[in-house]
């Protein structure tokens, strides 16, 4: 069979008049549950990935239909001192949350690469708008996740950017400052043998040396590489089962020194993997990264601990994780995204996956994916 075509069907199947809806029941949008800003700034980050990548015309307008609707959620979402609101009901009313560094973080890297990788000048003013607004709120960032999207945006903005009213000078030190956190918290909690950021694996984990890797291929230190290269093979082998099959940390109890949880595994668990290592491989073109990034994709498409598919090419859709009795027949925003995410990242680097399964009851060779 040829190569698997990539659609968007299902993420426009998610997305209505005012963004992405969080979740489903099934393949059907559950309205009720509402939408976060969190899953509108990863959409806005999965349509210019595969917008950079994909060569079919009508695809690619419907790409910059959907970036339209994502963009002006996170217009709307933000809030007058720069950060984001993440959680609003149907009603598009605000639902009562503690305000999230990662919702920001997020955010603020959505809206970096709309003004960084868009051409057309009206789009990017208002992503610069949200960047201005949001510099001052990126100061305030403590969480370590948020942190690690602030390090990638600064670097973002001061290797691609494009004069948008803030102080370059500013841009580097606050990604000095972020960089420095996040090295703090690795020497902080590192041992012997326990190569990371925190007492424990919660989720997300590879967005953190993601982070440090990007700060390496912008300035390279020694002692930026050391960390984000032992990290990222400590998480590397954390992420590994038998025969090297990719077996997330499961959201049941996380992984500690002492003790590690199998079940459920989710799949953006999977795509921060792939993202850490696509960018260890940009900064070293060690093929080793390359192989994980296959390991990632192949996880969605049935080479993980159920042998089961999550992800199904014929729409673009992914279940929401997996736990010992099989995938989680729900295909909300969050999985859909981290497969579409995951695809992208493995076709920049041209990495292939070959695995025979079963989808919607027919065998197919899935052959790397393409648009």
């Amino acid at each position: 069979m040829a190569p698997s075509v990539i659609k968007f069907d299902h993420l426009e199947r998610m997305t209505d008049d005012t963004g992405l809806l969080e979740h489903s029941l099934g393949r059907i949008p559950r309205r009720r549950e509402g939408y976060s800003t969190d899953d509108n700034a990863r959409a806005i980050w999965a349509c210019l990935e595969w917008m950079a990548l994909c060569e079919d015309k009508g695809e690619k307008e419907r790409l910059h239909r959907l970036l339209d609707r994502y963009l002006a959620f996170l217009l709307w979402a933000q809030n007058d001192d720069g950060t984001f609101h993440n959680n609003f009901f149907f009603d598009r009313t605000k639902e009562e949350e503690t305000p999230s560094d990662d919702c920001f973080g997020r955010s603020f890297w959505a809206t970096a690469l709309a003004y960084v990788r868009l051409s057309d000048p009206a789009r990017r003013e208002a992503a610069a708008d949200m960047l201005r607004r949001a510099m001052p709120a990126a100061w305030e960032l403590r969480s370590l996740r948020g942190v690690a999207w602030g390090v990638a945006t600064c670097g973002v903005l001061l290797t691609e950017g494009r004069p948008l009213g803030v102080d370059q000078e500013e841009v580097a030190a606050l990604a000095a400052r972020l960089e420095q956190r996040l090295l703090a918290a690795y020497w902080e909690h590192a041992g012997d043998d326990w190569h990371w950021y925190e007492p424990e694996l919660t989720y997300a984990n590879g967005v953190l040396p993601w982070a440090l890797w990007t700060a390496y291929r912008r300035a390279p230190r020694d002692e930026v590489k050391e960390v984000a290269e032992k990290s990222l093979a400590f998480l590397i082998e954390k992420m590994s089962g038998p025969g090297g099959v990719i077996r997330p940390v499961g959201n049941r109890g996380w992984c500690s020194r002492r003790y590690r949880a199998d079940w459920d595994q989710q799949p953006l668990d999977v795509m921060k993997l792939a993202l850490a290592a696509r960018e260890a491989y940009w900064a070293t073109d060690d093929e080793r990264y390359r192989g994980v990034v296959r390991r990632c994709l192949a996880w969605f498409y049935g080479q993980n601990d159920g042998n089961a598919p999550l992800a199904d090419p014929s729409d673009g859709s992914c279940c929401d994780g997996l736990g010992p009795n099989g995938p989680n027949p729900n295909r909300g925003a969050e999985s859909t995204l981290s497969y579409l995410l995951t695809a992208a990242i493995a076709q920049s680097i041209s990495v292939e996956v070959v695995v025979d399964e079963y989808v919607n009851n027919e065998t197919v060779r899935m052959a790397g994916t393409r648009v």
